[in-house]
């Protein structure tokens, strides 16, 4: 298991990342709670991993802190929430937000998360108001050169991340749309859009 990454940040493509570590590139998804809280390209990052092995794929996801890999831990074992889903709710809401709302049984916040049905919103309240209580107690709440980048449209990145954490994609189009003129970046962008979309 690969539990902890070290590297240089060489790409951000909101959910995916590429890190280098000593020379070798290793593709990591994360939700953007952990992408909005990165160095810039070119900088040092540390990021904690969940390493998902299936027959015809490796995949590596990273986290911020050791608190998002133990709720994404949790979310992937719920009936019906696979990784895709459990980085779109980690993206969505901070983890505090989650677990109150799983403890308050909040249905429609839930299903406010790209993806999450009434269903599934329940599902999420009845299997994890138990464990996320559990795990609160125990392992959650517990320079280099510069690489030159091409300036991508901050705008189409975010709505292109947001169809990737699972919406629509006139949904996303929508959602960026009514972002202020002023957010520069696209974790700006996304930040807000999400915002946006929560509040409806």
């Amino acid at each position: 298991m690969i539990g902890r990454i070290v590297g240089t940040l060489i790409e951000k493509t909101p959910p995916e990342l590429l890190i280098d570590v000593n020379g070798i590139g290793y593709e990591i998804s994360s939700p953007m709670g952990t992408i909005y809280d990165l160095p810039p390209i070119g900088e040092r990052v540390v990021l904690y991993t969940h390493l998902m092995i299936k027959e015809d794929a490796h995949s590596l996801y990273g986290f911020i802190d050791k608190n998002e890999r133990a709720l994404f831990r949790v979310l992937i074992k719920v009936n019906g929430i696979g990784p895709k889903m459990a980085l779109a709710i980690l993206s969505s809401m901070s983890s505090e937000e989650l677990i109150t709302n799983v403890q308050e049984s909040d249905i429609d916040a839930l299903t406010r998360i790209p993806g999450v049905g009434k269903k599934t919103a329940e599902r999420l309240v009845i299997e994890l108001r138990d464990k996320l209580g559990q795990a609160a107690k125990t392992d959650l709440f517990s320079a280099p050169v510069l690489l030159r980048q091409v300036q991508a449209d901050p705008r189409q990145e975010a709505e292109a991340a947001l169809i990737s954490l699972g919406y629509k994609p006139q949904e996303a189009a929508k959602a960026v749309a009514g972002v202020p003129a002023d957010a520069a970046s696209s974790e700006e962008v996304i930040r807000s859009a999400l915002k946006g979309m929560l509040r409806k």
